[in-house]
């Protein structure tokens, strides 16, 4: 018996040393951590009572822990940022197992930071994460890693302009391929090119040479001082190094001022737009032959039709313009006072065109003399002739401010008093309703409530539409005619002192209110 006890003894204790064992280690750990197997390592990774927590692993993991710190790359992406470690990279089920594991086809590698476009999408991982392309050389001694890769091109590519030019190479580079360099644009340099040189290939300035045992095309450094720099001087600097006097970038051929003649030896000196005019131009048959250049007209075309000919007599262009250009007048206002129609006030202020050129076309005669010729006459057929003769706008408004109007108000049938003088004339005459804007002048009626709301509710309609004058006056809307001995009910005694409003109630009645002045029953016992 009992050695069948110890047996089974025995044979329990197996078991539970196997349980305990299972229950301290799930499994063997992955190459990558089998340095951490044993039981006194478990804590390295694990906290007692708890899971595998991420400071544990960011504690060995110190490069990634640099970059997360930053913000930067996959792991801060927002798929991974609130994910722990051991949701993707478990350990625990031996040693061949593959703790980083993704679909390298379907990965977004947007989410690390930096966009794949153009040619980098056709490169497989292993194109670009390899340790020769890693600077840290921590992480380039790892076995796999995807950490520590510059974004910068000149770490996976060669910088075949050798340090000459700028290393960001998207300046003028883009990620298609490296020719022909789409995004470069040669006015960003020193030197911009105009005319023929458009046209030029990059070899013909930037030449091929040898430059640390490679070939090399040089950009950068290339001479651009004087044209000479480049091409040959034909004329053996009798001329001097300056070819621009002389030519432009458009063509050699093309000479200004044939052979630098000096035409300030002549009546007519080149003088403003006349310099940048070519000689045959002007001189349309042989150089010698007389020009007549009297007036301007002599040569260019009348833009403005015979206006200024009158009689025979020509109004030179010269009066209102000047050789740098016939856009701009230098016709005065002072000028302009000497015609039938002399500026004045906004008039001053106001451009050429505006009514010079209201049809497309200058016009400089018989473009009218009155308001109404270049102004809209609102007040057509709503102001008598009494006030308005001619329809002049000058009756009331002025030229210096349109706002400004000094009509006298006392010449109609209605004198304006009191509060009524600092009122604006669109607070009378002009109607404003949801369809339009209507005017009122000669047909105004002079009632008061045409324009004032009758706050008494039809009480005091016996006295006729202007019936407020018995109680109010024009300075203000307060009381100061009334006599309440004119009533049914005099004042006296201790009433004369009562306010209007202890007997004057307001009542509400058809969603109205308002003071009742109309009382009917004035007994005693009506009140007290």
């Amino acid at each position: 018996m009992i050695r069948a006890f110890f047996l089974i003894l025995v044979i329990v204790c197996c078991f539970a040393v196997n349980d305990a064992m299972s229950q301290i280690s799930p499994g063997d750990l992955s190459d990558a951590h089998a340095h951490l197997e044993g039981i006194s390592n478990c804590t390295k990774c694990h906290e007692l009572g708890k899971k595998v927590l991420n400071s544990k692993c960011l504690d060995c993991h110190k490069e990634l822990n640099e970059r997360i710190t930053a913000n930067a790359g996959f792991h801060v992406s927002s798929e991974v940022k609130t994910k722990s470690c051991i949701k993707c990279h478990s350990d625990h089920h031996g040693r061949k197992f593959e703790m980083i594991r993704f679909d390298k086809d379907k990965f977004d590698h947007q989410l690390t930071g930096y966009k794949l476009e153009g040619a980098h999408v056709k490169q497989s991982c292993a194109d670009c994460h390899k340790p020769e392309n890693i600077e840290n050389i921590k992480i380039r001694e790892k076995k796999s890693t995807f950490l520590g890769l510059s974004t910068s091109c000149n770490k996976c590519h060669e910088d075949v302009h050798q340090n000459t030019l700028s290393v960001a190479c998207n300046e003028c580079h883009d990620f298609e391929a490296f020719k022909p360099a789409s995004y470069f644009d040669h006015k960003d340099t020193d030197f911009t090119l105009k005319g023929k040189h458009k046209e030029v290939e990059c070899i013909e300035c930037h030449e091929l040479g040898i430059k640390n045992n490679e070939t090399f095309q040089f950009f950068a450094g290339t001479a651009f001082t004087n044209c000479t720099s480049c091409h040959t001087d034909v004329h053996d600097n009798k001329f001097g190094q300056n070819c621009t006097k002389c030519h432009s970038e458009q063509s050699f051929h093309s000479i200004k001022g044939l052979n630098n003649f000096d035409h300030s030896v002549t009546k007519f000196p080149l003088a403003g737009k006349h310099r940048n005019v070519s000689c045959k131009t002007c001189h349309k048959g042989k150089y010698t032959d007389p020009l007549q250049h009297k007036y301007c007209i002599d040569c260019h075309d009348d833009f403005h039709k015979g206006q200024f000919v009158d009689k025979g007599n020509i109004r030179d262009c010269a009066d209102c313009h000047n050789i740098n250009g016939f856009n701009e007048s230098s016709f005065t206002i002072e000028q302009h006072g000497t015609t039938a129609f002399a500026l004045e006030g906004a008039h001053i202020a106001t451009p050429c065109f505006a009514c010079h050129k209201k049809s497309g076309q200058w016009q400089f005669k018989n473009i009218g003399k009155s308001c109404i010729d270049c102004h809209n006459d609102i007040h057509e057929n709503y102001i008598s002739e009494q006030y308005y003769p001619d329809a002049s706008c000058r009756s009331c408004h002025e030229v210096d401010i349109w706002n400004n109007i000094s009509f006298n108000h006392s010449l109609t049938d209605f004198e304006l008093e009191g509060a009524h003088q600092d009122q604006s004339c669109r607070s009378c005459h002009f109607f404003e309703t949801e369809a339009k804007v209507e005017q009122r002048f000669s047909n105004l009626s002079s009632e008061c409530l045409l324009c004032h709301v009758d706050v008494h509710w039809k009480q005091f309609d016996e006295y006729g539409a202007t019936g407020c004058l018995n109680c109010h006056d024009f300075e203000a809307w307060i009381i100061i005619n009334f006599d309440h001995s004119k009533t049914k009910f005099t004042l006296d005694g201790a009433h004369s002192e009562v306010t209007c409003l202890e007997c004057h109630k307001e009542v509400f009645e058809q969603n109205v209110s308002y003071i009742n002045y109309k009382i009917e029953d004035y007994r005693c016992e009506a009140c007290h």
